[in-house]
């Protein structure tokens, strides 16, 4: 098979990636992992590619002196790092190895420090930078980003880290335990879809249940955190039924590592106004899962995307959505015959028309190359 054959050159160009960026040139080279293996074999995928390119973006995002943050560490993102250390754990499930490479055990350090140093390091965004209450919304944020990536690892060992243990300290310090927004977290809102924005404190949330459903060991029916799990989950099935289908989405997920997080029939109802926004070509499109509008007032990419369709196909298949259901099999090959030759996903952003060609523009192309690497692992 095309994916085993490629190892060995995959794994010199994430070297050679990681250790001197990822530039015009470093990308042409993954276009070329990408369209030999194509050439091999058309009716899969290309893991090798995959994980080059993941490892070239987060590699580029880690050294980009806009992203740096105190004590040596650089910001977690929603588009890129997150989104990529969760599917760099899937993409070592299997013969292409257990141990994280160099850039994912760089971004594990990354949380770790800060983790460990959460007194001392300085927010992502802090009042003085912005404006209020951007010190709190970026702890609330960083909180759950970090617990999410350190249990994601954790899992894969089955052992709980003290690391991981102070990171869900952390967190539940700052759940919010009453009002409205009682169970869920402060959340960074600039005003971009889908990720910072006033609605997307309930993606964040969902985000939370994702690693207190993953973390090993039990650690979600602990006796000392019950008062803040079931405010968590009464806080996800409360507000549900007022969310755009993308935060509903991800709470599906989340449902399915801690139960109770929805109920049944809102999880019915999520899946099949999912099957309802199907595309001809299989695929589902970003803009279908919620009301969003452009600041710069251009049309939004109305086309299947790779962030919609492994989004979709990744919860539909934690959901329980049976293997041979035509419909999952139709987006799951949507996903299999658009992987660009560099390795990624399409996707556009919800927020302006950006260069898909420049580092801001690969933003969503990060984000949807993971959940495409999540959905399609998920597959086996």
């Amino acid at each position: 098979m095309m994916r085993w054959g490629m190892v060995g050159l995959a794994g010199c160009l994430i070297a050679g990636l990681a250790a001197g960026g990822a530039g015009p040139a470093a990308f042409e080279r993954l276009a070329g992992v990408g369209e030999r293996a194509a050439a091999q074999d058309p009716d899969t995928w290309n893991r090798e590619a995959a994980s080059a390119y993941l490892d070239a973006r987060q590699a580029w995002w880690m050294d980009w002196p806009t992203a740096a943050r105190d004590r040596g560490t650089s910001c977690v993102s929603c588009h890129t790092s997150t989104p990529y250390a969760l599917a760099r754990t899937a993409l070592r499930t299997g013969a292409t190895g257990t141990m994280p490479g160099a850039v994912e055990r760089r971004l594990l350090e990354n949380v770790e420090t800060r983790v460990t140093a959460w007194q001392a390091v300085e927010p992502f965004y802090s009042d003085e930078q912005f404006r209020p209450p951007k010190t709190s919304e970026s702890r609330g944020t960083e909180a759950i980003l970090n617990a999410l990536i350190l249990a994601n690892r954790d899992a894969r060992a089955g052992t709980l880290s003290e690391t991981t243990r102070q990171a869900f300290d952390k967190l539940w310090a700052l759940q919010v335990p009453t009002g409205d927004a009682a169970g869920a977290w402060p959340w960074l809102n600039f005003r971009l879809e889908p990720w910072e924005t006033a609605a997307a404190q309930y993606y964040g949330a969902a985000l939370a249940a994702v690693a207190v459903g993953s973390a090993p060991g039990g650690y979600g029916s602990t006796p000392g955190i019950q008062t803040q799990v079931a405010r968590l989950r009464a806080y996800l099935r409360r507000e549900a039924d007022r969310q755009h289908l993308f935060n509903r989405l991800t709470a599906l997920w989340a449902s399915t590592l801690l139960p109770g997080s929805l109920d049944t029939h809102q999880r019915q109802a999520i899946i099949d106004e999912t099957w309802r926004l199907q595309r001809e070509d299989g695929g589902w499109s970003l803009a279908s899962l919620g009301t969003f509008e452009r600041s710069d007032g251009t049309p939004l990419a109305t086309g299947s995307d790779g962030y919609a369709t492994g989004l979709v196909t990744y919860a539909l298949q934690r959901a329980g959505v049976a293997p041979d259901d035509a419909r999952l099999v139709n987006g799951l090959a949507w996903l299999r015959s658009h992987q660009d030759p560099d390795g990624s996903w399409p996707a556009s952003s919800l927020n302006k028309d950006r260069d898909p060609a420049s580092d801001r523009g690969r933003f969503m192309r990060d984000v949807a190359t993971a959940y495409a690497v999540l959905a399609l692992a998920e597959a086996k």
